[in-house]
């Protein structure tokens, strides 16, 4: 069997057991391509190769300039290759496994302030459709801190405004409910009311997938992540917020808040879908301050004689 042949049946591989997304099979896709291009200058391919040219390989991406984060993403499809011939015993040893990982620095954005946040808000104000449905994304987004590729992917069937309840499909397909408040239900009701969708919306539906999409863009397609990364970063400028703001800002910032106001981090760790706590600590930053203070609050032997700052 070729080299093509085992990456093909690897990226099938990924979308029916791992349950990947089509956009992250693209990604693994160019991501392999590019490794198994260097095998060949090393008269190897992925049968074949060694640790010493699985660490080559790190250090070529290295070498060409590719940010750390890059680098990172890069290996992690190498290494997921390598485990699925291993499970599907095609090959009996993995190269992969006596190799450092690559360390990324934080890149996790920082969090707005809830002052910040309240300005971005407010500085969607107009009354034309695309205005009204700019306010409600953002709302939204702010509310259920829901990844932006969730929002796009967004139904009209996913949403309860009723009970206000929103069903949102993760990472590998997760469904997870996630509520969202009083502010984000109005903008999303005057958004799907007379002056908002229905203004957008064209007398024929080019795609049935368009026509059940909560967000849509100005021609009356399902709303890109791209356009929602303008919509932000536009409200965001407009409020005069100096750094470059997008759609995981207003997600992070979602989650920190709660916390802040003293959230169970597990129930944070529900509401963005995360499948570790570790995660969601590490991703929310809460000092060690408002850590301490929840941890003061909340234990029973706490209280006297505790620490620092008592």
């Amino acid at each position: 069997m070729s080299t093509l042949a085992h990456s093909e049946r690897f990226l099938t591989w990924m979308t029916i057991e791992q349950g990947r997304s089509p956009r992250t099979i693209d990604a693994y896709r160019r991501d392999i391509a590019v490794y198994e291009k260097f095998l060949i200058t090393q008269d190897c391919d992925v049968l074949t190769s060694s640790s010493e040219v699985v660490e080559r390989y790190i250090a070529s991406l290295r070498s060409s300039g590719k940010a750390a984060k890059s680098v990172a993403r890069m290996y992690a499809a190498v290494r997921m290759l390598h485990r699925y011939l291993i499970e599907e015993r095609i090959r009996s040893d993995n190269p992969t496994l006596g190799v450092d990982g690559v360390k990324v620095p934080s890149g996790i954005p920082k969090a707005l302030s809830e002052d910040e946040v309240s300005r971005i808000l407010a500085s969607a104000s107009g009354v034309d459709s695309l205005a009204i449905r700019d306010r409600a994304l953002l709302e939204f987004l702010y509310a259920t801190g829901a990844r932006i590729s969730e929002v796009c992917g967004l139904s009209l069937s996913d949403i309860d405004m009723e009970s206000q309840l929103v069903r949102l499909f993760g990472k590998g397909a997760k469904e997870r409910i996630v509520p969202f408040g009083s502010h984000a239900k109005k903008a999303l009701e005057e958004w799907l009311g007379l002056g908002g969708r229905q203004m957008v919306a064209p007398e024929q539906w080019a795609k049935r997938d368009h026509a059940d999409a909560v967000f849509l863009g100005s021609r009356g397609t399902r709303l890109s992540r791209q356009a929602a990364w303008g919509i932000v970063r536009k409200y965001a400028r407009l409020a005069q917020i100096g750094e470059e703001i997008s759609p995981h800002v207003l997600r992070h910032s979602c989650a920190t808040h709660m916390l802040i106001h003293g959230a169970d981090l597990r129930i944070v760790q529900e509401l963005l879908g995360h499948a570790s706590v570790s995660t969601t600590q590490i991703y929310t930053r809460v000092d060690n301050e408002v850590l301490f203070r929840m941890y003061k609050d909340a234990h029973p032997r706490a209280k006297i004689g505790f620490g620092i700052n008592q």
